[in-house]
This record gives structure tokens, C-alpha cells and sequence, in this order.
């Protein structure tokens, strides 16, 4: 029999476990982020705040990050065939990420805006999906593209009485079944193909109508989808030639007699990061469509769709860089080195307050644009939100891929390896930056709007000067953008350069208007507007501020 030691953990116990922090879990999500907080009641949304502290407990809880730990740590399966060697093309998912989808559309992050309209839903929206994203990003991607494809839906009245309601529905369903037998729905998309990535003109996918064409009418599909996104999603939005030009179609899984369509699932893409959700390959043959609006207008209308999930990217951005700080803050203020805690030292509290700082700014932004949603009506609104989500959505994608390598350094070894969050989250960080058009692809769509629609360079303008005379910094970094604004044509070269400038003041504006700690306003525009922009994090200056940024930022679970 082994001889057991003193303290009965047999002889191999070598040591016990200390200056080792807690996990963070048990805590609430919404409650802890004074910042989220804010954004909201700034924007009409205060009503929402009950959903969101119960939304935040539950998501914060050991179970639910435990959901995401399992929905990432199993990756959906594809089965092309049953064991009796019939083509079924599902793919199977964990059970946790069926438990996080549950709560997601429950919660009405998929559709509530447009099913439920009113003062704020879209802020309150994007607040739901902040905290979600945090805890699983994978389901957010088909939560995303739900949410993104009602105003397509919307424009043609036959598909729009048949989906809608089953996408308006709080329910979720992940049973692979009929549209007519579930009780909710869900939405995916297949835009890109092998030979054209962003550019959607080179596709060459066809579609030919089964009797009549036009808006509205059946067409049969044939060709390949190099990126299928959510491929178990109950219906998607694809692009397809007609003699029209491109154009978009409703595609179903099943057909409206009961039988399976004709998608067929070639692979699941091997993805760095977003492990919970499926991405595909697939072949249409004859497969069924129905066509949203007219031949030829494909492109516009995904495009309105995309502007809506590249407000959702700036979002999930956003959202990463909270719960890295967060996780950074938690374990620093709980781990010794040198003879002190690490939040106790002056370079780690200029990094950790670096990282806060960049959070809140990246937040405040975030929502502001999805709030932009709650004013459709508004000319002003739409014509910001032309440039404002694009250049937002190459700055803040970018900078979040930043951000989670400094959090995740500022957990040391630990933070590199799986079982941590930090490891997933930088993971994760570059989808962003690459889905729903990269980043030059971002900077091209700003100088485009700058040519063809000027409204949105007055609009811009308007915006950012709401800020003026606030900081020295601002004001000077404003006075060279309107230079730049003043000759599209001459920033193709410098066209990143100028789109993250204008990020930067995008950030600032709303640090300077919005944040209540006016001291945190004043180090982002010094430390962003300045030199040559942002470098690596904790270059901050020494001042009085930092512990109050780091103090406000804390979570107790």
C-alpha cells in the first residue's frame, strides 16, 4: 500500500496551490459595465435595462460560460450520408451550442428590432449581443445574418409572409425540418465563391426561372459556394446571375413539397477560430429559389444587408476587447509577482488602463452606430452610418486583434493555453476583420461613399463637430481629416491611413461627448490623435488617472 504524506495527496504532492486567481464566472455581465450601462441610457434604451441585468446574470453564470467552453471545445460534425446511405447533409452541433442559441433568440437578438420596433430596440439590441458574444461567438454569426436578412425579406411580400413570422419568433428551433413544422427560423448566407472572394461581380453561379421571371418568382440554381455560413440555417441569402445581371434569392433547405432542396454540403471549413459555429462549401444543382426583388439588383440589396452585419462586427470587436480586460483585470488583481500584486504596478496598471480605455471607447462607438438603426427614417442617420461603419469596422476589427494578444500577455503562460479564455478569444479576433469585406475592401467603401454620395461626408462632418473646442488634440486631428475629405481622389494610396484617422476621431467624439470620466476622454485623444496614432498598449502618460480607470472597470463576481 502506498504510504500516504502528511497532508493525504500520496507522495507525488509536491507543493500546494497558491498566488493562482479564481475563475471568473457568477457574475453579472451587464451590471459589471458601468460603460455598457451608460451607452444605453444614451440612447432611448433605458427600458431594456431589466432584460439586460437578467440577460447578464444568466449569461455570467458557471453554466453558461460553461456552455461556451463545451460549444468551442466540440466542433460541429458534417454527415453527408445516414447509415443507410441516404444524402442528408446536416451537421451535428454540441448541445451547449443549442442551449446558447436558445437563449439568444429568446432574448430576441435575432429579429426583435424589427418584430418588436421602438425607442432604442436596436441599442438594446446590440447590448444583448455585446454580452452574448462574450461568452460564445459562434452562434452569434447566424444570429448576426437572422437579423441582418429581414429588410431583404422585407421587400418581397410572398417570402416575407411565409419567413417572417417564423424568424420574428422567439422560439428557437434547431430541428432540421420544414419551415410549414418549426417554430422559429433562422437565416444564413452564401455570397463568396472560389474565383472572387469580395469581389461577389465574378461570381458565376446562374439561375434560370422555372416558368416566369422576376421578383417574387421560382428559379432553379446551379454552381458553388465557396463560404456557406451556418449551413443549418433554415433558409439563405444567395447571389446568383440571371439575364438581369446578379441578382438575390431566398434559398430554403427544404422545398415547399416537403423534400430536401438540392444544397449539397461539400466540406466544413477548418476555421482558426469560431470552433461552435459551421462554415461550409457547398454545390447547387437545380436548386430552388425564389427571387428578392428585381434581376440585377443583388448586390444592393446584400449590401444593405452587410451594413447591418458590419455594424455587428464593430460589435463582436468591441465585445472581445471588454471581456479581455475584464479577464485581465480580474487575474492581475489577484496574481503576486516581484513582491506585489500586478495591478500594484506601475507598468502593468499603464497597460491594464490602456486596454480599459481602448474597451470603453471601442463600446461607446460600437453602439452608437447600431443605435443609428433606431432613426431609419432620418436622412441624417443613414448618411452617417455610410462612411461611419465602414471605417468603424476596419479600425475597431483591427485594433481588437491588438488588444486580445496584450490581454491574453497579460496573463503569462496560462493565458496561451486552451483552458483559458484568452486563448479562444484572440482566436477569434481576426473574423472579424475579415468577414463581411476586409479591411481594404473597408477602406475602398469609404472613398466610394465619399464620390458618389457626399451627404455622408456632410454628415460625418456634422457629427464630429459636435465635439469642437472640447480637446486641442480632437481639433487639430478634425481640422486634417476635413482637408482629406476635401480630395477622395487623391487618398487611394493612403486610403488606411486616412480611414483609421478617421476611426480615431469616430472614438474620440464619443469619449469626449459621452464618457463621464472626462480625464479618460483627455488621455484617449492625447494618446490616439497624436504622433503617428496608436502603437503597442501601455505607452500612457504618467498621471492621477489610471487607478480610477482601472477601478470603474472592475468586475465582482
Amino acid at each position: 500500500m502506498q504510504k500516504l504524506s502528511s497532508n493525504g495527496l500520496g507522495l507525488h504532492a509536491t507543493h500546494k496551490i497558491e498566488n493562482q486567481p479564481s475563475i471568473l464566472e457568477n457574475y453579472n455581465i451587464y451590471d459589471s459595465d458601468k460603460v455598457l450601462a451608460d451607452c444605453i441610457q444614451k440612447s432611448n434604451a433605458e427600458w431594456a435595462s431589466d432584460q439586460l441585468q437578467k440577460l447578464g446574470s444568466v449569461l455570467g453564470s458557471s453554466e453558461f460560460i460553461e456552455h461556451g467552453n463545451l460549444a468551442n471545445n466540440n466542433k460541429p460534425i458534417f454527415h453527408s450520408h445516414d447509415r443507410h446511405g441516404h444524402r442528408i447533409d446536416q451537421v451535428e452541433y454540441h448541445p451547449s451550442y443549442h442551449q446558447l442559441f436558445k437563449l439568444t433568440v429568446a432574448n430576441g437578438i435575432h429579429s426583435d428590432p424589427w418584430a418588436n420596433p421602438k425607442s432604442g430596440a436596436h441599442a438594446a439590441r446590440a447590448a444583448k449581443l455585446f454580452m452574448t458574444y462574450q461568452v460564445d461567438q459562434g452562434h452569434i454569426c447566424p444570429t448576426t445574418m437572422t437579423y441582418g436578412c429581414v429588410p431583404a425579406i422585407s421587400r418581397q411580400k410572398e417570402v416575407a409572409d411565409t419567413w417572417l413570422p417564423k424568424i420574428f419568433s422567439n422560439e428557437y428551433d434547431g430541428s432540421f425540418r420544414p419551415i410549414a413544422e418549426k417554430s422559429g427560423a433562422t437565416v444564413g448566407m452564401a455570397m463568396t465563391e472560389k474565383q472572387g472572394g469580395s469581389d461577389v461581380r465574378s461570381n458565376t453561379s446562374t439561375a434560370s426561372p422555372i416558368s416566369t421571371s422576376g421578383a417574387g418568382k421560382d428559379y432553379l440554381i446551379n454552381g458553388h459556394k465557396w463560404f456557406c455560413s451556418a449551413p443549418m440555417s433554415d433558409a439563405f441569402l444567395m447571389l446568383a446571375n440571371t439575364d438581369g445581371g446578379p441578382s438575390c434569392f431566398l434559398v430554403p433547405r427544404w422545398l415547399p413539397s416537403g423534400e430536401k432542396n438540392n444544397i449539397f454540403i461539400q466540406r466544413l471549413k477548418n476555421k482558426l477560430g469560431d470552433h461552435s459555429n459551421a462554415s461550409s462549401e457547398i454545390e447547387l444543382r437545380d436548386t430552388f429559389g425564389t427571387l428578392i426583388g428585381d434581376e440585377g439588383r443583388g448586390v444592393s440589396i446584400i449590401i444593405e444587408m452587410a451594413s447591418l452585419t458590419r455594424v455587428d462586427c464593430c460589435l463582436a470587436a468591441a465585445s472581445l476587447m471588454r471581456q479581455g480586460a475584464v479577464q485581465a483585470l480580474h487575474y492581475t488583481s489577484q496574481r503576486s509577482a516581484f513582491g506585489a500584486l500586478l495591478t500594484e504596478q506601475p507598468i502593468m496598471q499603464k497597460v491594464l488602463a490602456d486596454l480599459i480605455l481602448e474597451s470603453e471607447a471601442s463600446t461607446r462607438l460600437a453602439i452608437r452606430l447600431a443605435s443609428s438603426y433606431d432613426a431609419l427614417d432620418d436622412p441624417f442617420e443613414t448618411s452617417f452610418r455610410r462612411i461611419a461603419t465602414a471605417a468603424s469596422k476596419y479600425w475597431l476589427t483591427k485594433r481588437s486583434i491588438q488588444h486580445t494578444a496584450e490581454a491574453m500577455e497579460t496573463l503569462g503562460g496560462i493565458g496561451y493555453v486552451e483552458e483559458s479564455i484568452l486563448a479562444r478569444l484572440y482566436r477569434q479576433a481576426p473574423v472579424n476583420s475579415i468577414w463581411e469585406g476586409s479591411g481594404n475592401v473597408m477602406c475602398l467603401d469609404v472613398l466610394r461613399a465619399m464620390q458618389k454620395e457626399p451627404d455622408s461626408i456632410e454628415a460625418l462632418v456634422s457629427e464630429l463637430s459636435k465635439s469642437s473646442g472640447m480637446n486641442k488634440h480632437y481639433d487639430k486631428a478634425f481640422e486634417e481629416l476635413k482637408k482629406g475629405l476635401l480630395k477622395p481622389a487623391l487618398l487611394l494610396s493612403n486610403a488606411r491611413v486616412f480611414v483609421e484617422e478617421t476611426a480615431l476621431l469616430l472614438q474620440s467624439h464619443m469619449m469626449l461627448g459621452q464618457s463621464e470620466d472626462k480625464s479618460g476622454a483627455e488621455l484617449f485623444c492625447q494618446t490616439r490623435l497624436t504622433g503617428s496614432g496608436p502603437s503597442t498598449f501601455g505607452r500612457l502618460p504618467d498621471c492621477s488617472h489610471l487607478e480610477g480607470l482601472i477601478q470603474r472597470a472592475r468586475v465582482q463576481p
